[in-house]
């Protein structure tokens, strides 16, 4: 059917549409109150001279629709086939970096407790979002400081030797060895964990005021005392919360810059009256249509500029960002602040309040408030200040410094601590042939040469780099151990999943535990963090992160290679040496050695070859050579 025909055909009803280009692919998204009448307004002659309604139209083939009950379905609708389709003529928040959840593993046999930054239906809890991001890695260390729940990939389907250091150091109550602890105790722990962090201390604090008063009767002292302590810390955290929530309420506060075709965002998280965390999004590549171009939006001032091709709409660009952050997600803070207003702010506030109130089974009213005086419109001119700062800093090509660095890779990678030292490691080989191995190390800002080594691997034959990895690690950790020194911040993988599960393999082997794995794929350049495989990261090709990870890695291929070629080379030599009669693989060690290539072997003659071999040898090799 003609597309314009179809048109015709469409229901007046709320709904979403979807346009497609001639090879089916969905090139844009959108939502309407009356389907009909907002789909057939692309077709207006006015509108085809706008370069960007033009572009769509063009390229459109084929329009599909969805029909829902109201504006609010409609919303959320949309923003779902966004985020699953990302249609080119959207506007998609492709910053992967969400903050971080605490998650305790119900489904489990033994439950655990994790930060993580995906949100799963996979049977587990998650508590947050967390700000700043290192809260959430305080959270599960105090959990495993007084609660004893582990963290740790060990897998706990079936029992092992013994227990690792976080048991001997009291932070595991040891599942994962027989009779250390009963699943009684330990589903008691995980109940009281479960308590903490869905914020229920008074609940948790009885229910520890009870178990203590049992243990102190029956003399259990030492047990009492441990529930004590519990009491304390519940108690002391419980005070916080309650002085922090009288400060004020939650909000999150917006701000851009927008120059030359490209954006920065900045979003400042404030909690309890005070800012605990800036988030910065960059866009370089904007779609050249921007949606539902209204006419409340030219009366308040917009203007359409047709001599460029592509023209920036504020509300259009802030309506699509706020539904992609907060749409689905388990907790939006109360206020959200907005430097322009847009056409479906009311409906987003109530979808976000009506979400809001079936997650906590409370009213929690979302309001999204556009400023235009007073210290909330400080607030937002704040933002905006720092998000030319960030633009500078991107699009002017400004070096952040070392730390800054540092502080976004922990945070990228979910790392425990500050980066200190990574260490990379790569295979060389030529199918199969002088398969070796090279570490290089990253330490305090810079490459640490003194530090590299090169690996000759002797268990492996042909070609396998899973093994070939395994080998390696294991070599350099069971060394590291041997000498008693300190595991690296990052140990960093040159390859993709196999080369990261033999490296894990390598390193549960020599019960070494809770190591910040990862590794980097050649081609697509994502990063798989150990134990969040399932959720790799892409990072922005200008991510300073990102350069600093290929820097690391890169030089790692470098020095593999670069042994692999020397390795080679000394074959090659070796080879034509020991095709001369009498002459074996340490005289061709020491020819080679002394006169340093085989070219100065081949042009010595027999005197000067009888400085390292035998007169006969010298005199064969030196025949040899001339023939």
């Amino acid at each position: 059917m003609d597309l314009v025909k179809k048109i015709r055909t469409i229901p007046t009803e709320p709904g979403v549409y979807l346009y497609k280009n001639a090879e089916g692919e969905v090139i844009y998204v959108g939502k309407a109150k009356n389907l009909r009448s907002r789909v057939s307004s692309y077709f207006h002659e006015g509108r085809w001279e706008d370069a960007k309604t033009g572009s769509l139209v063009r390229e459109a083939v084929d329009v599909d629709y969805i029909v829902v009950a109201n504006n609010k379905e409609a919303l959320a609708l949309e923003n779902n086939l966004i985020k699953q389709r990302k249609p080119r003529f959207n506007i998609l928040l492709r910053d992967d970096k969400t903050y971080p959840y605490v998650k305790l593993t119900l489904g489990e046999r033994w439950p655990r407790v994790f930060v993580t930054r995906r949100l799963r239906k996979d049977g587990s809890a998650y508590y947050g979002p967390y700000f700043p991001a290192n809260l959430a890695y305080r959270i599960v260390d105090l959990i495993h400081r007084n609660f004893l729940i582990p963290s740790c990939k060990v897998d706990l389907t079936r029992f092992h030797p013994r227990p690792c250091l976080q048991y001997y150091i009291k932070r595991c109550l040891g599942p994962c060895v027989q009779n250390l602890t009963t699943p009684d105790a330990y589903q008691e722990a995980v109940r009281d964990v479960k308590l903490f962090l869905e914020g229920r201390p008074t609940d948790l604090s009885r229910s520890l005021h009870e178990r203590m008063e049992r243990a102190a009767d029956a003399e259990e002292y030492e047990r009492a005392a441990r529930y004590r302590d519990l009491i304390s810390t519940v108690e002391q955290l419980q005070e916080r919360q309650r002085i922090a929530a009288a400060e004020g309420d939650d909000a999150d506060v917006f701000g851009y810059h927008y120059e030359n075709g490209m954006l920065a965002v900045n979003l400042f998280h404030m909690r309890a009256g005070r800012v605990v965390d800036r988030r910065e999004f960059f866009w370089e590549d904007l779609p050249e249509f921007a949606e539902e171009e209204s006419s409340d939006r030219k009366e308040d001032g917009a203007q359409n500029d047709e001599s460029s091709a592509v023209e920036f709409h504020p509300g259009e660009f802030f309506s699509a960002l706020l539904k992609q952050l907060y749409i689905g997600q388990p907790y939006v803070p109360r206020n959200l602040y907005v430097p322009v207003d847009f056409e479906d702010r009311e409906e987003l506030e109530d979808l976000l309040s009506e979400q809001g109130a079936e997650k906590n089974s409370r009213t929690a009213q979302v309001h999204i408030l556009v400023p235009q005086r007073g210290d909330k419109r400080s607030l937002i001119d704040l933002a905006g200040t720092n998000a030319k700062q960030s633009y500078d800093q991107r699009f002017r090509v400004l070096k952040p410094n070392a730390r800054a660095i540092q502080e976004e890779l922990q945070e990228v990678l979910t790392l425990p601590e500050l980066p200190k030292r990574i260490e990379c490691f790569d295979i060389s080989h030529i199918q199969g042939a002088e398969t070796v191995a090279s570490m290089v190390v990253w330490e305090d800002g810079k490459m640490k040469k003194s530090d590299y080594r090169k690996f000759i691997i002797r268990t492996v034959d042909g070609v396998d780099d899973f093994a070939s990895m395994r080998e390696v690690v294991a070599r350099r950790y069971n060394r590291v151990q041997s000498e008693n020194k300190a595991m690296p911040s990052l140990v960093l993988i040159d390859g993709g999943l196999g080369q990261l599960h033999a490296a894990a393999e390598a390193l549960e082997s020599l019960e070494i535990i809770n190591q910040p794995l990862a590794a980097i794929a050649k081609r697509e350049e994502i990063l798989y963090v150990y134990g969040q495989e399932k959720d790799p990261i892409a990072l922005d090709h200008h991510s300073p992160v990102l350069h600093l990870i290929q820097q690391i890695r890169d030089e790692a291929h470098r020095f593999a290679v670069t042994f692999h070629r020397k390795r080679r080379q000394m074959r090659d030599r070796s080879t034509e040496l020991l095709e001369i009669p009498g002459v074996g693989a340490s005289t061709t060690r020491r020819l080679l050695e002394h006169f340093g290539s085989l070219q100065a072997v081949k042009q010595a003659d027999a005197a000067a070859l009888s400085a390292v071999v035998t007169r006969v040898q010298a005199e064969a090799i030196s025949s040899y050579f001339r023939k």
